[in-house]
């Protein structure tokens, strides 16, 4: 990547192109899932073993649990107002929300072209 920063230069900036790009030259995107979810939730304790398994597989992927009732602000923050929530967000904000139990194959999908 550095040679090709060296070379092309973006139009009347007289700077490399990947420093005019903001994401140009990054190794990777942060991929996160954000799961919302309480204690008392039955459904959650549905969701559960579903992102135990995603978490198993996928590596680069930050898994995050929100207990709602402890979080509060976290979860105004994003919104939730069902739970289960789950959030996928990448570096440039929320990619897909789902809410609800919710499959593999739906999480996989969106991870796939959140990482991409």
């Amino acid at each position: 990547m550095a040679g090709l920063c060296r070379l092309r230069q973006s139009a009347g900036s007289g700077k490399p192109l990947c420093a005019a790009l903001p994401n140009f030259g990054k190794e990777s995107m942060t991929v996160r899932l954000l799961d919302f979810y309480a204690d008392w939730c039955g459904p959650c304790k549905t969701q559960d073993p579903i992102l135990e398994e995603l978490e198993e597989d996928w590596d680069d992927v930050e898994f995050e649990k929100i207990d709602v009732d402890e979080h509060q602000d976290v979860a105004n923050e994003y919104q939730v107002r069902s739970i289960p929530t789950i959030v996928i967000e990448d570096d440039d904000g929320v990619v897909e929300r789902f809410v609800g139990v919710t499959q593999r194959d739906a999480l996989e999908n969106v991870l796939e072209d959140a990482a991409a």
